[in-house]
């Protein structure tokens, strides 16, 4: 049995850590790196740094953030924000990334998830969707949730796969940084769609939350950004209750 993971996600901004709600009213929450060290010490399985200010002057700080990071922590970590090009993801994993995420540019040239795959292997790949539930219809939408698309998430997640990628990172905007749980519904269809493994984001909030989204939701990994950033929820405690649930994590 596959074990769950949980994984803390720090948006980058800056070089600074920063939370907000339904992306917006960013607040500081700390140095990445410093993070990414507590956080692997504290039993995170993996990490995921999203470079929410990403240009292309910012890539060669985004590189530097990554070889600090790579110093620092010995679990596996995803970067992304701003990745449009082989050589974005050649520079990134060759400074000690082990996965890359692609949002936008996928969306808007979904032939590069064929591309990296191929390059890099599948399981390096993780193409993040947000999305948002507007008339009944989980519709994505691109540069951090400000604009929307046509596409629905349902067609783009299994196109997503047929193409190459490894994993999906799907953020329900309709619950980012709310607290009010996870978008399970949505989380359970996905799964029952694809094959690749699910990351679930938007909407942890307490411990439960994190148990409903494994067992209604059939999510294969949790992330969460404030409730770990705010000391509102220890991972090892966390951990600790999914596995007196039943639900298989690391310890």
């Amino acid at each position: 049995m596959l074990t769950k993971r949980i994984i803390p996600c720090l948006d980058i901004k800056d070089g600074r850590t920063v939370k907000g709600v339904n992306f917006v009213d960013l607040r500081d929450a700390g140095d990445p790196v410093e993070l990414a060290e507590i956080y692997a010490n504290e039993g995170a399985d993996e990490l995921v740094f999203l470079d929410i200010t990403a240009t292309e002057q910012r890539r060669k700080t985004l590189a530097e953030l990554v070889m600090h990071v790579a110093e620092k922590v010995n679990i596996p970590f995803t970067v992304g924000g701003g990745i449009s090009s082989i050589e974005d993801v050649e520079i990134l994993l060759n400074s000690g990334a082990d996965k890359v995420s692609i949002n936008s540019s996928a969306v808007k040239n979904p032939q590069l998830i064929n591309e990296l795959a191929a390059k890099f292997g599948s399981q390096c790949i993780v193409v993040a969707i947000d999305a948002k539930k507007i008339k009944g219809e989980w519709i994505v939408h691109l540069v951090g949730g400000k604009v929307p698309t046509e596409i629905k998430l349902f067609d783009w997640a299994k196109e997503v796969e047929e193409r190459g990628a490894g994993e999906i990172l799907f953020t329900s905007m309709n619950h980012d940084g709310t607290k009010n749980g996870f978008a399970n519904e949505a989380l359970a269809h996905l799964s029952s769609l694809i094959n690749i493994p699910i990351i679930a984001s938007g909407g942890a909030g307490n411990i439960q939350h994190f148990s409903d989204t494994f067992i209604i939701g059939k999510a294969d990994a949790a992330l969460a950004a404030s409730v770990f950033h705010f000391k509102e929820i220890e991972i090892k405690t966390l951990k600790n209750e999914l596995s007196k649930n039943g639900i298989a994590v690391r310890l």
